[in-house]
Parts: structure tokens; C-alpha cells; sequence
């Protein structure tokens, strides 16, 4: 209608300007001249309107009007018509930087534990009651942080990702004496991952990581139902990180079954493949090599559906040469067979389930009757029960118990001391929200002491409590 009313008006303005002979004419005449001067007009305003469309696509274009005289004195009515309007093409995304693409995430473990009853102190040259995977069971301890963590991952492009993670919790000696020092920094693992295909099912990791043995040694202890690893599956790799290269092999129906597990709630040992083998330096986590043999080791692990059940079974293999740090301050010249091999069984909970390991082999010990440390048969493992009991008000709840026995060397102890273990635990894991978890735990310790200079074993009652935030 501004436009219709703006064409009038100009018409009139030039009719107005028009010398008097042409008034003289006659009615028609005039009309049809007012007809071609609209119709001149509309051909200006739709120029402009197809000027401005370049620039501003949402503006209509409006065709111009016939110049055909009109046959009556009323002017006919201007339509617009309703043209689409021309939505610009989308530039192309983006892609990210590598930084971009990384994640940060973490967990932290804070511990108590009491002693009910036990040998928390003993004479010299008698064991006292100890754990090589907890120092703050001791008659000094008190709160400690067990793990701090700090995780950075991600995929730096499409076939390689990387990740990277220290702790914060570790203790060192002071060098001008034997007080401890809590709170260092020690690099746990910086690997990368190169997939060989575009499925990620074959993968190729450099660095320092995770050695393919065991089950509960793969296992995140972020993830772990029960407080510490067992004796006999952790002594094969303590830390269970050593530098080198490992495969890894997860066929896609493997693939498919974890995956529903961990949409299920259930605690994995993580996706270090159906299979792995690897060559590693084997003289254990931020140690320097000390020969030039490679430890090599090999993992097999395979899960089956039964039903609603799940179970897996598998195994793994390891052969090494390691040289134990001597009383002395130095590392032994010599090297040490280290060989195993172990099974395991698991029957994840549904709501009840299994989980079983055991392995044998030959490892270093130190040798009370010689005073020298010498290869030696070692074997143990664990049987640990559980149960799963979700609520909607309370959060996940898991009850447990674990027995286990070790009978051999500890390589990453001074002289690398015999352990002698018997041990049984009661606990529950609550998991109020996944940002935060408590476990609470009574244990049953019979325990030979990490040290080659006392004898005996020692025995206790303890209360075990850990409060773990996840971020």
C-alpha cells in the first residue's frame, strides 16, 4: 500500500508540473498518461528493489506492471509478489586444534585406618604389621591421600590420541635423612595411541603405560571395588607401568559386549583389548634400565553371554630380567629371571558375581639362609565376591569380600623381601553420586613384613575407610 500510494502521489506531482495545454485534454487521455507514468515508476521502484536484493536477501522482488491504459478511471490495485528469500551458504566448519580436542579430568583418595587389635609395633628384627600397598597402616598413621590425580586425554587427529597422568600423592625419602615426604609429583603414564584402522580396533601405544597382565592390575583403581591390588597379581608388575610398546586387538562384538557392560554400571578393567602383547624396559615404573633384555608379555581375555550373564575368562604370560635395588644404596649387576604366568575368571554382578586370579612363576628372593637374593618359585592369587545393589534414593551400594594369598618375592622392595600373605576382607562400596564414593572395610591381616632384616609374620584387625571425589 506505501508503495501504491507513493506511485499516486508521484503522478499527481508531475501532472501538477505539466503546462496548461495539456489540461486542455481530455479525461481518458489523462488517465492514460497517468497509467504510463505509473507504469514507469513501478519499473524504477523494482530496479531498486533488485539493487538492494544483492546486498539484503530477505527483500522482496516486485515484478514490474503491465503499461496496458486502463479501460476505467479507477487504477488497478498493485500486488507484491512474495519472492523466497535467499538464505547465504553456510561457511565451511571449522576444524579443531589439537588442544581443542583434550579433555581434563581426575580423581582423589583420601584413607583412615584404625587398628581394632595386632602387631602395629614389634621388636627389632620382627615383623610388624604392613601393607606394600598402603604406608599409612603403621602404628603412625593417621589420614593419608592415597592417589591424587590429574588426567589429561584426548584425540589429537584421527588416528592418533594421547594421554597423559601424574600423581600428586607420591612419598620420597628425604636425602639428608630417612624422614618421608609427602605430596611429590611422579608421572604415572604418557602414552599415544596410533589406530591402525578407521574401526579403532587394532591400536599401537608408545610410552609409559599399563603392562598386559592381570585383570585387577589393568583395572583403574579409580574403578576397583576393593581398596588395593593383590599381592601376588601386583607383585609380577608393582605399579603396574613400565616404558615400552604394546598392540592391542578388540574385535567389534568384544567391543559391543564391554560396552553394554559399562552402560550397565559395571566395573571394567578398561579397553586394553581382547588381546596385547608388548615389549617393555621391566625394570619397573620411573626406574632406569639396567640391561638390555626387553620383557615381553602377552594378555587374552574373552567375555561370553550366557543369558543375562556375562562371564570372561582369560590369561597372561610374562618373561623377564630384573635387577632389584641391594641394601647397599646400588642395583644389583645381577639379573633375575622373572617369569609367570596367571588366570582369571570373572562373572560380572548381576546382581551377584565372581571374580577370580591366580598366577605362578619364578621371581627374585632374598634368601635368609645365604643372605643373598636368588631366583625362586613364587604363586598366589585372590577370590573376591560382590554383589550390586542399586536404590533410586540411596545410590549404587556394593557389598563385598576378598581372601587372598601370596607366597614369593617382592622385586620392588629393598632386596626384593619374601612376602607371605594371608588376608581377608569384608567391605561395601557406596556411591552416593558419581562425583563421590565411600568404602568401608574390615580386614583380616597375616602378613610376612616387606623387609629382608625382619622375621616372622605379623597379625591384626584393622577398620579400613576411603573417601574418593571424582572430577
Amino acid at each position: 500500500m506505501r508503495s501504491r500510494h507513493m506511485q499516486t502521489g508521484l503522478a499527481v506531482s508531475l501532472l501538477a508540473l505539466m503546462p496548461q495545454a495539456a489540461q486542455a485534454q481530455t479525461v481518458e487521455q489523462l488517465q492514460t498518461q497517468i497509467d504510463e507514468l505509473k507504469a514507469q515508476v513501478q519499473s524504477l521502484v523494482s530496479a531498486l528493489a533488485a539493487s538492494k536484493s544483492q546486498t539484503a536477501p530477505a527483500v522482496a522482488q516486485v515484478p514490474p506492471q503491465s503499461a496496458t491504459p486502463a479501460t476505467t478511471s479507477a487504477a488497478a490495485p498493485t500486488v507484491l509478489a512474495s519472492a523466497p528469500a535467499t538464505i547465504p551458504a553456510a561457511a565451511p566448519a571449522k576444524s579443531k586444534a589439537w588442544y581443542d580436542r583434550l579433555t581434563l579430568r581426575g580423581y582423589t583418595q583420601m584413607r583412615y585406618n584404625a587398628f581394632l587389635s595386632g602387631d602395629d609395633t614389634a621388636p627389632a628384627g620382627v615383623s610388624r604389621l604392613r601393607s606394600v600397598h598402603d604406608s599409612s597402616i603403621s602404628d603412625r598413621g593417621s589420614f593419608s591421600l592415597r592417589r591424587v590425580r590429574l588426567i589429561v586425554q584426548g584425540d589429537i587427529s584421527d588416528r592418533v590420541s594421547l594421554y597423559l597422568q601424574p600423581d600428586f600423592a607420591t612419598a620420597v625419602n628425604n636425602q639428608a635423612g630417612s624422614e618421608r615426604r609427602e605430596g611429590f609429583v611422579q608421572l604415572r603414564d604418557a602414552y599415544a595411541d596410533v589406530f591402525l584402522d578407521k574401526a579403532k580396533s587394532f591400536r599401537v601405544r608408545f610410552g609409559q603405560s599399563k603392562v598386559p597382565y592381570g585383570w585387577e592390575n589393568m583395572q583403574s583403581s579409580s574403578n576397583r571395588l576393593t581398596l588395593d591390588r593383590s599381592d601376588a597379581i601386583n607383585s609380577a608388575v608393582p605399579s603396574e607401568r613400565d616404558l615400552g610398546i604394546v598392540a592391542y586387538y578388540t574385535p567389534p562384538s568384544v567391543q559391543k559386549i564391554w560396552d553394554d557392560l559399562t552402560h550397565d554400571g559395571q566395573k571394567l578393567f578398561g579397553n586394553y583389548g581382547a588381546f596385547g602383547v608388548g615389549v617393555f624396559n621391566g625394570q619397573g615404573i620411573n626406574k632406569t634400565e639396567q640391561n638390555r633384555g626387553l620383557m615381553k608379555v602377552a594378555l587374552a581375555t574373552w567375555p561370553f553371554e550366557i543369558g543375562d550373564q556375562v562371564v570372561e575368562f582369560g590369561g597372561s604370560a610374562m618373561l623377564n630380567d630384573v635387577q632389584p635395588e641391594l641394601r647397599s644404596g646400588i642395583i644389583s649387576p645381577v639379573a633375575y629371571k622373572d617369569n609367570r604366568v596367571g588366570l582369571h575368571a570373572m562373572l560380572y554382578p548381576k546382581p551377584f558375581g565372581i571374580q577370580a586370579e591366580w598366577n605362578w612363576g619364578k621371581g627374585p628372593e632374598f634368601d635368609v639362609a645365604t643372605q643373598s637374593i636368588q631366583t625362586k618359585n613364587l604363586q598366589g592369587g585372590y577370590v573376591q565376591a560382590m554383589m550390586r545393589l542399586p536404590t533410586e534414593n540411596l545410590g549404587s551400594m556394593m557389598p563385598y569380600g576378598r581372601w587372598q594369598h601370596y607366597r614369593g618375592g617382592w622385586k620392588a622392595g629393598t632386596n626384593a623381601p619374601r612376602l607371605e600373605t594371608d588376608e581377608f576382607e569384608l567391605g561395601v562400596e557406596w556411591q552416593p553420586w558419581k562425583a563421590l564414593e565411600f568404602t568401608f572395610a574390615y580386614a583380616r591381616m597375616k602378613r610376612a613384613e616387606a623387609d629382608e632384616r625382619r622375621t616372622g609374620r605379623a597379625e591384626g584387625d584393622l577398620i579400613r575407610t576411603q573417601v574418593q571425589w571424582n572430577y
